[in-house]
């Protein structure tokens, strides 16, 4: 962090992201498409990012720490509904979450690139 963000974080006033600052919580957001590559990479991958660039700018530890908390929400739903489909609700139920899942890391991944805070619906807020 830069002496003039750490003077404005000090008096409370917000700083603008970067382009650099924004970048890295686009690919927060979506990084949570590593889930469908390998199982919980969507966490991992979130995690990696929100942990080696959570110093370098506020915003990006915000996002970084919302992507956390979503991919982890959504690890969580997606055992849910896999566990359900024994009972038959799980076989609508988890490409329903799977389908939330894409649709808002797009928007969150749009909201980031633009530099707006974006906050996930449905999230449990586990890393704060």
């Amino acid at each position: 962090m830069d002496e003039l963000e750490a003077w404005a974080q000090e008096r409370g006033a917000v700083v603008e992201p970067d382009s650099e600052a924004r970048n890295f919580a686009l690919f927060a957001h979506l990084s949570g498409f590593a889930a469908y590559v390998f199982p919980f990479g969507g966490v991992i991958a979130a995690m990696i990012i929100w942990m080696v660039k959570r110093d370098a700018h506020p915003y990006v530890d915000d996002q970084g720490k919302e992507a956390l908390n979503f991919q982890i929400s959504v690890s969580i739903y997606t055992i849910v509904s896999a566990l359900l489909i024994l009972i038959v609700v799980g076989i609508v139920l988890l490409p329903m979450v799977m389908l939330f899942h894409i649709v808002m890391m797009i928007v969150a991944a749009i909201k980031a690139g633009k530099g707006e805070p974006f906050r996930y619906p449905l999230t449990l807020r586990l890393v704060s």
